[in-house]
């Protein structure tokens, strides 16, 4: 087996023409529960040929954490004993003994660098090379692993492409994120990690990029059932969705062949303790295949998938589907959820409750609903015979609008919408989509 994985390790470096004496290096950005177990199952895979890859993750410093945070990480290590002897051999223990007592103050870093991350403390990993300093983690990288939320991904890139100014070679990127933006000039439109990053890093005077207040969150909704098939892309606002957009290579950065995507509705923990799991890896052959190869374990099964740029809806039925009932079950989401239903928040406390993230779906709901309700893309209502916004055809998104952006009604105003007889079948909106009436190439990004 080890050969096998060393075998493997051999044919990414020759693909990436790395000579003998130099590692291959692997860096993580963004550390949050799926970005930090990807980089921790390419430590525990390939981490022992130390000569021949060098892993390693950046994360912000000075992130502290709360008494009642390392009180329940106390407990979590003492009890596993492997975990618990880990820690003594490297000296490590006394420190959670004293945050325990309330003697001294953790910091999400420090503690990473032991095997916890902050948003997945029940499940320890392998320790990991952690460096808060971005310059340092990326400057000379080969492969680049974003593990950001889209909200923070162009930023950050925007940052990284001034350490990348004076490369020979460029490095490869495999972006994990699921979330999607909306653009609304010059015109409305979606806009993907992949396209952020690409922008990032494809002008040659690196500061003109975009302004990026202009991008406004689409991240998957994960509760409700509002089914956005105007354009002929069913995009189910309780899923993840991407789309890559293919654009013309840059005369300097980053070309677009270099930065693929991979995901797969799977839970972060569950992968890490080595249940079984699958993911699509997509993007150009070039780098496809050969990283589908170096990423696939027994329990890790990776696909690879050409296209990028996807059209038609059957092929994203799937997908949406099993990521939304997967979420649903398990993970932050399903606690959320379980959260929302006993009482225990409300819209007061804001959308990130500390050590669980961002809620999936407050920023989405304003974000898809402005986009779908920009006066450009107005369309034939299909029955009254008059012109009328998408959003005029969801009307639960609009309600959810209603509460938790404007906030002009209560939260049950969503269970008269959804009681509400008179509203279109989404059944019929689906058909009308298949027939790409409704089709809207410049939301993807492609012109007509």
């Amino acid at each position: 087996m080890e050969q096998l994985v060393e075998a493997r390790l051999d044919e990414i470096r020759r693909v990436m023409c790395k000579a003998d004496d130099d590692p291959l290096k692997i860096v993580g950005v963004g550390a949050g529960a799926w970005g930090s177990v990807f980089i921790a199952m390419l430590q525990e895979n390939y981490g022992t040929f130390r000569d021949k890859v060098s892993v390693r993750i950046w994360r912000r410093g000075g992130r502290s954490i709360d008494k009642a945070t390392a009180q329940h990480l106390f407990e979590v290590i003492n009890s596993r004993e492997e975990l618990l002897r880990r820690l003594i051999r490297r000296c490590a223990y006394l420190k959670y003994v004293e945050a325990r007592l309330g003697d001294r103050v953790l910091y999400a870093d420090e503690i990473l660098k032991d095997g916890f991350c902050l948003n997945m403390i029940e499940t320890p990993l392998c320790p990991l090379k952690v460096v808060t300093n971005l310059q340092e983690a990326v400057w000379d990288a080969d492969v680049v692993v974003n593990g950001l939320p889209s909200t923070e991904t162009f930023q950050v890139f925007s940052e990284i492409s001034k350490y990348w100014k004076e490369r020979v070679t460029a490095p490869v990127i495999i972006s994990l994120a699921k979330g999607v933006e909306a653009e609304f000039e010059p015109r409305p439109r979606i806009v993907t990690p992949t396209q952020m990053i690409y922008r990032a890093n494809s002008s040659s005077d690196f500061g003109s990029v975009r302004n990026v207040s202009k991008l406004r969150k689409y991240q998957a909704l994960k509760s409700h059932s509002d089914m956005i098939s105007v354009f002929s892309v069913r995009v189910k606002v309780g899923a993840s969705v991407w789309f890559g957009v293919e654009t013309p290579r840059p005369k300097s950065g980053i070309p677009l062949e270099n930065i693929l995507y991979l995901g797969g509705p799977n839970i972060a923990s569950e992968v890490y303790n080595k249940e079984y799991a699958n993911a699509r890896i997509c993007g150009s052959e070039k780098w496809r295949k050969p990283l589908g190869k170096f990423l696939r374990q027994s329990h890790f099964i990776v696909w690879d998938n050409s296209d990028l740029v996807t059209h038609e809806p059957e092929k994203l039925a799937g997908p949406l589907l099993a990521d939304t009932y997967v979420t649903l079950l398990k993970g932050r989401n399903a606690w959320y959820g379980q959260k929302l239903a006993k009482g225990e928040l409300n819209l007061q406390m804001g959308d990130s409750i500390k050590g669980k993230g961002m809620i999936q779906g407050v920023s989405a709901v304003k974000a898809f609903f402005e986009l779908l309700n920009q006066s450009s893309l107005s369309l034939q209502h299909p029955e009254e015979d008059k012109p009328v916004t998408p959003a005029e055809l969801c009307p639960i998104l609009k309600m959810l609008y209603r509460i938790l952006i404007t906030r002009e009604v209560s939260c049950e105003a969503v269970l008269e919408a959804l009681r509400d007889e008179t509203m279109n079948d989404p059944r019929e909106l689906i058909e009308i989509a298949h027939s790409h009436l409704f089709f809207q190439p410049s939301l993807l990004g492609q012109t007509p």
